[in-house]
């Protein structure tokens, strides 16, 4: 049986993760996926802000991208360590610094740039809401790269399966798996990407302060749900009491959450006088 589902399964590409080195630096294509995909977004986000009724500034934009920076690398790593691996950390705490062993936390990144937008906008005296609506549109591009990037990495890989489209991954063993990082990158970063055009360019919900970002938030956390189902799950942390995995919890609150902005951004829509 397990020789023909090896017959069955894609080979995986041979790529080296890490593109190049000088000394001790490396420069890997997980690193890299980081540097473009906040780029790319801070740029689109740069011309969603030429539409009317923007919520603030080409200039705020620009000043935010720096606390992006600081909100992903900072609260990825630290949502990394209290949520996945915090007894191992605990007692080797210098190892949280050690960041190019890799490590960082969807959620806790999430947290992190979410902390940023609240004391950007406190500082500026910003719409919150608005702000991160335009915001939640530049990030399924980072996603998007971030999980090919893990594919390319042959980690966060899926579950055992006899699909025509699994691949042995190097670090999985001999079977051939779900290529979950494609799935990922397919929901959470082309499909979310679309929906959130659509609704900015083709209604009037980017006047509702809350809901383009409650409608990334909800749909990233439904994705995520979705493919925990065939991703394999953190070896020290495997399948929880609960059932759910560790990703499948911490999406749960990010749906609930995300429905409720929507909600908030409809009940509170500033087009509803014109309409």
């Amino acid at each position: 049986m397990l020789e023909l589902l090896s017959a069955a399964s894609l080979p995986f590409p041979n790529i080296d993760p890490e593109i190049f080195s000088i000394g001790p630096f490396a420069l890997r294509w997980y690193a890299l996926s980081y540097i473009i995909g906040l780029i790319l977004a801070w740029r689109y986000v740069l011309r969603l802000l030429e539409q009317p009724h923007a919520p603030m500034a080409k200039r705020h934009a620009d000043d935010f991208f720096f606390w992006a920076v600081v909100g992903v690398i900072l609260g990825g790593r630290v949502g990394y360590v209290l949520f996945y691996n915090f007894d191992a950390y605990m007692s080797e705490p210098l190892a949280i610094l050690r960041v190019w062993e890799g490590g960082m936390s969807f959620h806790g990144g999430l947290l992190g740039v979410t902390l940023a937008m609240v004391l950007f906008c406190r500082h500026h005296g910003l719409s919150l809401f608005r702000f991160a609506d335009y915001i939640a549109c530049g990030v399924p591009i980072g996603l998007f790269l971030g999980r090919v990037a893990n594919f390319i990495n042959g980690e966060l890989y899926g579950r055992v399966t006899d699909v025509p489209w699994a691949f042995v991954f190097p670090t999985g063993g001999p079977d051939p798996r779900h290529p979950s990082q494609l799935y990922e990158a397919l929901m959470e970063g082309l499909i979310l990407f679309g929906i959130l055009w659509a609704l900015f360019h083709k209604t009037p919900v980017r006047r509702w302060p809350g809901f383009l970002v409650g409608t990334y938030t909800a749909g990233y956390g439904i994705s995520r749900f979705i493919v925990e189902m065939v991703r394999e799950p953190d070896a020290h942390l495997g399948v929880l009491k609960t059932g759910l995995t560790m990703g499948q919890s911490l999406s749960i609150p990010m749906i609930l959450f995300g429905l409720w902005l929507m909600y908030y951004g409809h009940k509170n829509r500033q087009d509803k006088k014109a309409a």
